[in-house]
């Protein structure tokens, strides 16, 4: 099965460029670099059960950077063109005969792209696949534009081969274009703590454990000081996502604050912290939560910026818990990363993160709720969950996992495409 992939890698990296990379990495790499190199021994490590299935990439890379994402300039179309022109070169040249798209989300300027795109390439391959990272384009199309463009949306997009969603949450989306057949493949990533049972689960305990000794007044033994730190009465709760409304920073703030509060008032010795990790994507947002900390929580906020690398695994490795009360997920990848490290997590009850996280995660609170944040931070300092949150790693959200899922789905195309002739 020969897939072209019209999908952009990082940078700038966000989820879905993440995953497309993970994606080419995990089905071989892409048969065009492998063609120019001239070595079949530069083949990117797969799974046996990937096999079958080659890459042609066209990166179809619009922004540089993540602040120009969504901006609608004359530039981009020019280059989309170019793009649209290298896969149709490559349905020709190398016999690809399936079209791999990532759809927009509801936003115009991507809608337009989407369009461009359908037009000048779909009519010249035989399937259409589209792997749906983002969510709400099916409402939007329905309640915010006209019948217009809802028709010439429809019009060229619908009937696709395979549509791949990320959960069943996603599948309203998907259904406003009726596909001929859906598949569900969740994320999963490259294990990020392998060592979890060794270097991280036993400081999770010691820190746990000090905390509870802590609360009732008792000191803490020396095996147990030694384990749990320096500040083993600092609960250090971790944001790590792009910095903005709509991935729930100022609710975080808010409710982080309402918590030390809390703990103060109580005489507690806990105190707790938040860690800020992200890029601002808005120049106001980003004097909003400057503003918000000096007057809120100067002291109980600490912002670091992006963070990659090892500096990425201290943070998680040395943090206590995990907040990402996201207004809108169709999946939430950074959930999955911080179940890996075993933290104990405060999120939304929106989207798909009830099915990433199961309807019956306690740290579950509704969207835009400080005060329900607030009470879910101090409900985990003495949450000892961390085991169980890295088998459901484990068990569903591995980069083997996905690849087998997503290989499946995707063969179903292929088998349909054989017997039609």
């Amino acid at each position: 099965m020969k897939l072209l992939v019209f999908a952009h890698t990082p940078p700038p990296h966000h989820g879905q460029s993440f995953m497309v990379q993970l994606m080419l990495e995990g089905l071989g790499g892409d048969c065009r670099k492998r063609r120019r190199d001239g070595d079949g021994g530069s083949r990117a490590r797969r799974l046996p059960e990937t096999d079958g299935i080659e890459c042609y990439h066209v990166n179809a890379r619009l922004s540089r950077h993540l602040e120009d994402i969504g901006d609608l300039r004359i530039g981009k179309f020019i280059l989309l063109i170019w793009y649209c022109l290298q896969a149709i070169w490559c349905r020709f040249r190398y016999g690809v005969t399936n079209f791999y798209y990532i759809p927009a989300p509801g936003k115009r300027s991507a809608l337009y792209r989407d369009w461009l795109v359908m037009l000048l390439c779909r009519p010249f391959f035989r399937r259409f696949i589209l792997h749906w990272h983002a969510s709400g384009l099916g409402k939007w199309l329905e309640t915010m534009v006209q019948i217009r463009t809802r028709s010439i949306t429809y019009n060229l997009a619908k009937n696709a081969d395979l549509s791949i969603v990320l959960s069943n949450y996603g599948r309203g989306d998907a259904d406003k274009l009726f596909p001929r057949n859906v598949a569900v493949v969740g994320n999963g990533i490259p294990d990020p703590c392998p060592d979890f049972a060794r270097a991280v689960l036993p400081r999770r305990r010691a820190r746990l454990e000090a905390r509870r000794l802590l609360s009732v007044g008792k000191p803490l033994p020396p095996e147990i000081a030694a384990g749990a730190g320096t500040d083993p009465h600092v609960f250090r709760v971790l944001f790590m996502a792009h910095c903005t409304r709509d991935k729930g920073l100022f609710d975080a703030v808010e409710g982080a604050v309402l918590a030390h509060r809390k703990l103060a008032e109580q005489g507690s010795p806990l105190f707790l912290k938040l860690v800020v990790a992200g890029q601002f994507l808005h120049g106001d947002e980003e004097a909003e939560f400057h503003r918000l900390c000096a007057t809120l929580g100067q002291e109980v906020v600490e912002y670091v910026g992006f963070v990659s690398g090892e500096n990425k695994q201290q943070l998680l490795e040395n943090s206590d818990a995990f907040c990402f009360p996201s207004h809108l997920e169709s999946f939430g990848l950074v959930l999955a990363e911080a179940m890996a490290f075993g933290l104990p997590i405060v999120t939304t009850r929106c989207g798909a993160v009830p099915e990433v996280m199961t309807p019956e995660h306690p740290g579950l609170v509704e969207v835009r709720a400080p005060a329900q944040i607030a009470k879910a931070l101090l409900r985990l300092t003495d949450d000892e969950s961390f085991e169980a949150l890295r088998q459901r790693f484990e068990s569903h959200f591995t980069i083997e996992q996905h690849l087998f899922r997503l290989a499946r789905a995707l063969r179903t195309v292929a088998d349909s495409g054989s017997t039609k002739g």
